[in-house]
C-alpha cells in the first residue's frame, strides 16, 4: 500500500513484509507518527490514520520498503529488499526530499542498494533515484527510549530543510 502524488515535497519510507500490508499507516498503540509529522510543521493540522489518504495534498507521500525474508536451510534466513521498486515509486512521485522513518528503513535500503549505511539521524551523502535522502528517528512505541522533544527536533529539521531552497541554502553558507 502507498500512498504517492506526483510532486509531493517528501516522500516518507518505513517497512513492511511482503506477506503483511499495512491496513492503515502507523496506527498502531504508542506510535507518534501523525503526532511528529504535525509538530514538525510537515503538515499543518494533526491528522490520524484515517487521514492518510488526504497527505498527498498537503505534500506528503508514504511507502514502504517491502522486505521479504527468505528461509534458506541451515543459515541464517536473508532479507531481500525490493530497492528497483521503491526507487521506480520515487522516480514517479519525484519528491523533494525521501525520508526514511528509521535507520532500519534507510539500513536496509542501504545494503539493497549497495550505499553507506547510516549512522546517525538526517541528510545522507546518497541519493534514492536521485532525490537527497534523510533518516528520521522511527515514530513507533519501541523507540519511545528517545525522548520526544529529541524525535520532533529532527523531524522539525527535516521541515526546515524542505523549506530552505537550495539557493538560500549556499547564501547561508557562506
Amino acid at each position: 500500500m502507498s500512498i504517492l502524488a506526483p510532486g509531493v515535497r517528501v516522500v516518507i519510507v518505513g517497512t513492511v513484509s511482503r506477506h503483511r500490508e499495512p491496513e492503515r499507516y502507523y496506527a498502531g498503540p504508542g506510535n507518534r507518527f501523525w503526532e511528529l509529522l504535525h509538530g514538525s510543521g510537515l503538515v499543518p493540522s494533526l491528522l490520524g490514520p484515517d487521514d492518510a489518504a488526504a497527505l498527498p495534498s498537503l505534500g506528503v507521500g508514504l511507502t514502504d520498503l517491502v522486505l521479504d525474508r527468505v528461509e534458506v536451510a541451515g543459515r541464517e534466513p536473508e532479507v531481500l529488499i525490493d530497492v528497483a521498486a521503491l526507487d521506480a515509486q520515487i522516480r514517479d512521485a519525484a519528491p523533494r526530499v525521501v525520508a526514511f522513518v528509521s535507520k532500519t528503513a534507510a539500513t536496509w535500503y542501504a545494503r539493497g542498494a549497495g550505499e553507506r549505511l547510516p549512522r546517525g539521524y538526517g541528510e545522507l551523502s546518497w541519493t534514492v533515484a536521485g532525490r537527497p535522502a534523510f533518516v528520521l528517528p522511527g515514530p513507533s512505541g519501541a523507540n519511545n527510549g528517545m525522548p520526544l522533544p529529541l524525535r520532533l527536533a529532527l523531524w522539525t529539521d527535516l521541515a526546515d530543510y524542505l523549506d530552505v531552497s537550495p539557493a538560500r541554502r549556499w547564501r547561508s553558507a557562506r
